[in-house]
């Protein structure tokens, strides 16, 4: 038998992606391809609409709206925004974060794109149908926001709450 307390524990590793203080428009403005910064822009407005958010930089890259907690059976547990995107070199990733299984039939009705478990990448917004688009915004912010709360939010908070959509001005 082993003795548990002769066992290491592995430190768990820091989340790299978390919220900063960089202004969402001076990351933008740093976005070289003037078509990429337009549909870029877009995607922002309609994040905006959907979400009723303001926008924040998550790491070096992101644009989240909202933010949850999450935790994995493993114990690893972190926190990320309820939707967001990046404007990649190349491609857009925009980020669905109940995972893009739920949007089969949208996905065949969107155009042209690539998909991660919740990533979804197009080269630019006239490639594929905005509707569509917008249309999966839309359920994918309504299904974050419906979620319970992990047990860790709802022990910091004063009485559980459904997944947070908090905005900060970046």
């Amino acid at each position: 038998m082993i003795d548990p307390s002769k066992l290491e524990q592995e430190p768990m590793k820091e989340q790299k992606t978390k919220p900063t203080e960089v202004s969402v428009e001076d990351f933008l403005d740093t976005v070289t391809d003037e078509a990429q910064r337009a549909d870029s822009l877009t995607i922002l407005a309609m994040m905006k609409e959907v979400t009723g958010l303001e926008p924040r930089m998550w790491g070096p890259s992101m644009i989240g709206f909202g933010e949850y907690h999450y935790q994995y059976d493993s114990g690893h547990e972190g926190d990320c925004f309820l939707i967001g995107f990046s404007p990649r070199k190349g491609q857009m990733s925009l980020y669905f974060m109940p995972g893009l299984h739920r949007f089969e039939a949208e996905l065949r009705k969107l155009g042209k794109h690539k998909t991660g478990k919740a990533c979804l990448y197009i080269k630019k917004l006239a490639d594929i149908d905005v509707d569509v688009l917008r249309d999966m915004m839309k359920t994918a912010f309504a299904k974050m926001t419906s979620r319970p709360a992990t047990p860790k939010q709802d022990a910091t908070k004063k009485k559980p709450t459904k997944r947070r959509a908090s905005s900060s001005k970046a």
